[in-house]
């Protein structure tokens, strides 16, 4: 079985989120201090995550134009 750690590197945190290293460090998520390290906690990088909005057509409703030139539905 294949998992992320529950405590990650800048590194880590940035590759699971799917954004750079620099915009975490932007980011108002806290770190954990172990043996002088700064350790994202995976429950936090989860809740960040989780309150992100979700992409939207400017009225808030169903599909937007990138899903239109995808042919996604909304």
């Amino acid at each position: 079985m294949s998992y992320p750690p529950i405590l990650m590197k800048t590194t880590d945190a940035a590759a699971y989120l799917g954004i750079s290293e620099a915009t975490l460090r932007s980011l108002s998520i806290p770190r954990k201090v172990r043996g002088g390290n700064r350790l994202y906690y995976r429950p936090d990088l989860d809740e960040y995550a989780r309150e992100l909005e979700y992409e939207t057509r400017e009225d808030g409703k169903g599909e937007n134009e990138c899903d239109k030139l995808f042919g996604i539905q909304g």
